[in-house]
């Protein structure tokens, strides 16, 4: 394992302290400021044992929201237990911070301790011991979070590689009585009882002490987790990508990391000119610009899911197929039923741009991918036509400051109306792996270099 880990720091020096020099970018935002951080343990840095041009950039991000009944973990679960979870990185860096976040959390949350480690694999809970680093919390190794909070981990120097995953585990000495997560996470996570947050596995001779105890528990879904942070060189940014489930990626691969924000990332990586810039997936399946659902509306949620976000300069919309579709999920609607509904979604982008430019940032939107033949929102000739309209305000000028036309990626030309049948997961709404990897590989990377 050790040649493992060599190789993590290696790559994550030559992002630290790179040969050339980035691509200018014309939009800027303020770096975060790195934590107060008092050593802790070796791994501890004081703000001398970085450049001082570093900066901090979200890596990796998950939307919260309250699971529902089906996706939430039972409490007993959660009582003395260790959730162990997976996470892909896009760009790398020479340390992290974790957040922690109880966003929907009623009451105050306990973490008792939390340590982050390089996985073995994403689809399996076990970890290169060596890599296994303690995160505190203000000094601490334990952690409360007030109600309706999220905590962010002090830093610890443990180089990642760009495109590489991590494992954070934690242990709740008692559940939450609301929990805060991300249901679609499409990555496994491992949970059992007792605090077992520095086992090499969750088997039971990997556990100290309880050879008799019970392999860990499966869902594929996150809990209490965020985001990570990177410390990455100067120049380095995100682009959040904001939408609902085909963001999300439904449809894509479980522990494959084969959304189309990963296809982007991977493509970022690549290229000199780009790979000192992370993507933040921020899309929640079943998201609506303008009402609550499956989490908070877009609206709602621009302001934590997007505008917090460390060292954030992009901003990717493609959001809007759940708002028209569930106009007619239930049966027609009326002509000025429809001409409002096209009117609202296109004040909330207004909303939106208005929002993000205030910040610095520039904003993209993306084209409204058809979905016709849906069985779940049946949609019929003036639902066409609101899409249509939809994806004609978007391509137009002096609205976004540029177009990613997804909708013209993953179409069938002898039915525009309809996903290509190569690029649709069968449900005619989602796209599949080859449908998602077709849509981060068309967007210009020069939006990044601008």
């Amino acid at each position: 394992m050790a040649g493992s880990s060599r190789r993590y720091f290696l790559a994550a020096l030559a992002l630290a302290f790179p040969a050339g020099t980035a691509a200018a970018q014309s939009a800027t935002s303020a770096p975060s400021t790195p934590a107060s951080s008092a050593p802790a343990s070796s791994t501890r840095p004081s703000s001398s044992a970085w450049p001082s041009s570093s900066i901090w950039v979200v890596s990796w991000a998950a939307s919260q929201q309250i699971p529902e009944p089906a996706n939430a973990l039972p409490s007993d679960d959660l009582r003395d237990a260790t959730l162990r979870q997976i996470v892909h990185l896009s760009v790398g860096g020479s340390a992290l911070r974790v957040h922690l976040s109880n966003s929907f959390g009623v009451d105050a949350l306990h973490f008792t301790s939390v340590h982050i480690a390089h996985p073995l694999s994403p689809a399996s809970p076990a970890i290169d011991p060596a890599s296994d680093t303690v995160l505190t919390f203000a000094g601490q190794n334990d952690v409360t979070i007030p109600p309706g909070a999220e905590f962010v981990s002090d830093p610890v120097a443990m180089p990642a590689a760009p495109l590489s995953d991590l494992a954070v585990t934690f242990h709740l000495d008692a559940p939450p009585a609301v929990e805060t997560g991300h249901p679609g996470s499409r990555a496994t996570s491992y949970y059992l009882h007792g605090d077992f947050v520095s086992a090499p596995d969750f088997s039971g001779p990997d556990l100290p002490g309880q050879p008799d105890q019970p392999a860990a528990k499966k869902i594929d879904h996150w809990y209490q987790l965020s985001s990570i942070d990177v410390l990455a060189p100067a120049g380095a940014a995100a682009i959040v990508a904001l939408g609902d489930s085909i963001t999300d990626g439904h449809g894509s691969t479980t522990n494959g990391n084969d959304r189309w924000t990963d296809a982007l990332a991977a493509r970022l990586a690549a290229s000199p000119a780009t790979r000192l810039f992370g993507v933040a997936n921020q899309g929640i399946g079943g998201n609506h610009l303008l009402t609550d659902g499956l989490g908070p509306s877009a609206l709602a949620r621009l302001d934590r899911d997007v505008l917090a976000q460390a060292g954030v300069r992009w901003l990717i919309v493609f959001e809007g197929v759940n708002d028209l579709g569930g106009l007619t999920r239930n049966g027609p609607a009326s002509a000025e039923a429809h001409a409002d509904l096209v009117a609202r979604v296109l004040a909330a982008y207004q909303q939106i741009i208005v929002r993000t430019h205030a910040q610095g940032l520039r904003v993209y939107g993306a084209t409204i991918t058809p979905y016709a033949g849906s069985n779940y929102y049946h949609p019929d000739a003036p639902s066409e036509a609101d899409r249509e309209a939809v994806n004609a305000w978007i391509r137009a000028p002096g609205h976004f400051d540029a177009v990613i036309d997804f909708d013209a990626v993953v179409r069938d030309p002898a039915q525009p109306d309809h996903l290509l049948p190569a690029f649709d997961c069968g449900d005619h709404l989602h796209p599949s792996p080859a449908g998602y990897r077709a849509m981060g590989n068309a967007i210009p990377l020069g939006l990044f270099t601008q």
